[in-house]
């Protein structure tokens, strides 16, 4: 088990049309009704409920943490954007010496992670080197005061081990951030270990649904699907439960998986959600034609913080349009256009993504009773868990 942070290794790789059911029209409400009232949501599973703290293994103490101080948000400041930022000052810095920028003319947000481990690979030291390496310090310093300042919130008292998720830590520039961040935080002795996501940073935001899901949906049968949307891309797979291999969910994994960089299409919030529709429509057919008995289940993981009714109630600033508006409600769009899959009734419960993505950890934290994720993206997700109960790892 990756218990401190280790060297990164290569990770796994990871349309039928449904059609909404025909609708009676109902009288339409007087227009004072229509502006005082808004109608519930319908509730999406019985007996369950959006943003659930309380699961059957573990207690999700807290998450979506916002700690201020006078310059705004801390979390903002350790953010793959953050980062982004650092590097644009250090390139500033050099440019303002009278030397043209070693990385180019495009703003950092646009250099892709390739350019940039390639500046820090040669062997040789080089301008473009120097600057990615200051930025990576800088960013480093960043992370581990942002860890130190977390763990004296009252959701992280006692966590023993932080697990770095995003796709920020799945780039050789990310991975040397976070060992120098590790590094900062043994050095001030802060009781707690960094460990990397065991799956890869794209199946782990859809996985953690297997935790998530009711029983009836994980016992009756093969698979469920899930959606990982964040600030950049939107992530869309058909996860499989595999308990003959483990009924812990251990050996649980992404079946298959498609990826859409939802940033350079700009879409609105209407259009995000048609092409969340059409993903989930790929995947639903993909089922079919393998044989697979989906779980008539659609788990949502999106910035914010999530309310019981499946509203969100603020942390969406990333995503496209007013998602914590009191018309909107992703469960309810989603559910109206896949009103079924497989002849069953469409059930869809939603989550904050750095809670399911930490979820996804479960069966490899048993030996600690309170254990935390940070997801570095576009924004700084993070979340904190309990354990019910600690297993001797040496009995594990």
């Amino acid at each position: 088990m990756r218990g401190v942070l280790e060297p990164r290794r290569a990770g796994a790789a990871g349309a039928g049309m449904l059609r909404p059911m025909p609708r009676t029209a109902a009288p339409a409400p007087p227009a004072a009704a229509r502006r005082n009232r808004r109608a519930p949501p319908p509730p999406s599973i019985v007996g369950a409920h959006h943003g659930a703290t309380e699961l059957e293994h573990v207690q999700i103490a807290g998450y979506n943490l916002e700690v201020e101080d006078a310059d705004g948000f801390i979390g903002d400041r350790a953010s793959q954007t953050a980062f982004r930022a650092l590097l644009d000052e250090w390139r500033r810095r050099y440019r303002e010496k009278g030397r043209p920028d070693p990385l180019g003319k495009r703003p950092s947000s646009a250099l892709g992670k390739k350019v940039l481990d390639k500046a820090i690979a040669a062997r040789k030291a080089s301008p473009a080197a120097d600057i990615v390496h200051g930025a990576i310090e800088e960013f480093a310093v960043e992370l581990a005061q942002v860890i130190q300042r977390f763990m004296r919130q009252k959701s992280w008292k006692g966590v023993k081990r932080i697990v770095i998720g995003g796709g920020f830590p799945e780039s050789d520039v990310g991975e040397r951030a976070i060992l120098q961040a590790a590094a900062l935080c043994e050095a001030a002795e802060l009781p707690v270990h960094l460990a990397r996501l065991r799956h890869d940073v794209d199946d782990g935001g859809l996985i953690g649904w297997v935790h998530l899901a009711p029983p009836t949906i994980t016992e009756h049968h093969d698979a469920l699907l899930a959606v990982d949307l964040g600030g950049t891309n939107a992530r869309c797979g058909i996860v499989s439960f595999r308990r003959h291999k483990a009924a812990d969910f251990s050996r649980a994994r992404v079946e298959r998986r498609v990826k859409w960089r939802h940033a350079d299409d700009d879409p609105s919030r209407t259009g995000l959600v048609a092409g969340l529709v059409r993903l989930l429509e790929e995947q639903i057919a993909w089922a079919q034609r393998h044989k697979l008995r989906l779980a008539p289940f659609v788990g949502i993981a999106c910035p914010g913080l999530i309310r019981a009714d499946g509203s969100i109630a603020r942390g969406a600033q990333n995503l496209p349009g007013n998602w914590a508006a009191d018309s909107f409600h992703l469960p309810t769009a989603l559910r109206d256009a896949l009103p079924v899959i497989d002849g069953h009734a469409t059930q869809v419960l939603m989550h904050n993504d750095a809670v399911v993505q930490g979820l996804s950890e479960v069966p490899f934290m048993r030996d600690v009773k309170r254990w935390a994720v940070l997801t570095i993206g576009t924004g700084l997700g993070n979340a904190s868990y309990v354990n019910r109960r600690v297993q001797d790892r040496a009995a594990d």
